[in-house]
């Protein structure tokens, strides 16, 4: 496939992947995603690293030359069974077969090749998951493996006729041959952490996110292929399911192919990194269209978010600007809040909504070690249209600061309020850095106090002491978050990542 791609741009393999490599890395450096290594199967130490793997797949008795012959697909790299094919028609409105699970062509090759014996490995493989029921998540990609093991299990072609593909790693011991892409490919989570020296220092406690379509490469063949070296197969594998667009799959043909640099630009960094992790569904598709992402942006970030921060903050409410006192007069302690009337000034309601916003850090935590970064998100904005509803409820705007009594149950919704959002922008760190940044920055919030292992919620309702009343808050910067125009929907037309 890189062959051809190369070939078609007029270019060479390696100057090819260099290009795309480059888009890759300009991508996650514009959307704010930050790693420890960047590798390339390019590169000599991986290239050590898969010779080494070759050989302990080989001296184990994993390997052997055979011929093979089947239905090859060239953008999937790999061969198909017939049970995988349709009959379809070209363009030229010959008869031919595609793949069912993407619409490629398919062709017939037979060529000498190196096999390793997948079949012996299937129930091995079976044991694995068995014995570790969270190895695949979610749950119904786990159930599709599963299927999968249920079936035959062919041996595997695991090298090609170097003659047919000079872009890759020839098979030590025999220049006619090249390693197959994708146990090439997928040696690199080995070569990142050290192999064969140092990688037992971080392997097999390694987590893998794969998109669904390479699930088979990732869940069968890389676990068996583990096995056969000696060495454990990874501790999880995340898998997520793709973006359609109004419906349907995003296709140069179709020219709705999404291009992520003008995503940035139209919505911001944030907006659409929140966007994407507050609607992907790991488990299912997921439609992307331009009023969607205005709407939910606009609706939870400019509006919920943004306009409690500023409608608590502003000098009409808090003249002195800082992070006022609670009283635990108003709003006392009690074990039980569950069918309790109102105590102080505070309601049953308040009660309750207290304790959404205390449990959520740890809600947060499972979802987010649970991969379902979704549900994490859905519970934040939930909190959020509840302080907004605890604001709203209690009118701070129309209490007579004057009156001692009153101020002091103003100053407790206020402190309340940004109590809620100082968790609130904790917690999103991960996700939108730049406007948690600015709203803890605004809350007078110091880096070393913005961990999430440290997160407290609301001290003073526990009779323990809040670092932050009587301090300053930090500057007004304006707006937390602008709210978005809609305009056209940004496709890729010069550059596909």
């Amino acid at each position: 496939k890189t062959q051809r791609a190369a070939a078609a741009a007029g270019t060479s393999p390696p100057e090819h992947c260099e290009r795309v490599s480059g888009l890759f890395r300009q991508a996650l450096a514009q959307a704010a995603v930050s790693f420890t290594d960047f590798t390339r199967t390019s590169e000599p130490r991986h290239q050590q690293a898969v010779r080494h793997f070759w050989g302990a797949l080989r001296d184990g008795g994993a390997l052997y030359k055979g011929s093979y012959e089947g239905w090859y697909c060239t953008p999937e790299e790999c061969f198909l069974p017939e049970s995988q094919l349709a009959e379809r028609r070209d363009a030229q409105g010959r008869p031919c077969k595609v793949s069912l699970e993407t619409g490629h062509q398919v062709h017939w090759t037979k060529e000498e090749n190196y096999m390793f014996r997948l079949s012996a490995f299937r129930d091995p493989l079976r044991k694995w998951l068995q014995d570790n029921p969270r190895a695949i998540s979610p749950d119904p990609f786990y159930q599709h493996v599963l299927c999968w093991l249920e079936e035959d299990l062919p041996d595997l072609s695991v090298s090609r006729e170097r003659s047919r593909l000079q872009w890759g790693i020839p098979v030590p011991s025999d220049s006619t041959q090249t390693i197959y892409v994708w146990v090439d490919a997928l040696v690199n989570y080995l070569s990142v952490v050290g192999y064969p020296e140092t990688h037992a220092e971080w392997w097999p406690a390694a987590h893998h996110v794969v998109g669904k379509d390479i699930l088979k490469f990732h869940a069968v063949y890389w676990p068996a292929l583990l096995m056969a070296a000696g060495l454990a197969p990874p501790e999880r594998i995340y898998v997520h399911s793709h973006w359609t667009v109004r419906g349907q799959k995003m296709s140069k043909s179709l020219g709705n192919v999404i291009d992520p640099f003008a995503c940035i630009g139209q919505y911001t960094v944030d907006g659409f990194r929140y966007f994407l992790l507050r609607q992907g569904v790991p488990e299912r598709d997921c439609d992307y269209y331009d009023e969607k992402v205005v709407k939910l942006v606009n609706s939870e970030l400019a509006d919920a978010l943004g306009g409690l921060l500023n409608r608590s903050t502003a000098l009409s409410i808090n003249p002195s600007n800082t992070y006022p006192c609670f009283s635990e007069s108003c709003f006392p302690k009690i074990v039980d809040y569950r069918g309790t009337k109102a105590v102080g000034r505070a309601s049953a309601e308040d009660y309750e909504f207290v304790a959404s916003v205390a449990s959520l850090p740890l809600q947060v935590a499972s979802y987010f070690e649970g991969f379902q970064i979704y549900k994490a998100l859905e519970c934040v904005s939930l909190c959020v249209r509840q302080t907004n509803s605890f604001f709203q409820r209690h009118k701070p705007w129309k209490l007579n600061r004057k009156d001692p009594a009153e101020k002091l149950w103003l100053d407790t919704i206020i402190h309340v309020t940004l109590e809620c959002l100082r968790v609130y922008g904790t917690l999103l760190q991960p996700v939108i850095p730049h406007t948690a940044d600015k709203l803890l920055s605004r809350l007078a919030v110091e880096p070393e106090e913005r961990s999430l292992s440290s997160l407290t919620f609301l001290p003073r309702y526990d009779g323990k002491p809040c670092p932050f009343e009587g301090r300053q808050l930090g500057p007004d910067t304006g707006l937390l978050f602008h709210r978005l125009e809609k305009s056209r929907q940004p496709q890729a037309e010069a550059q596909k990542l």
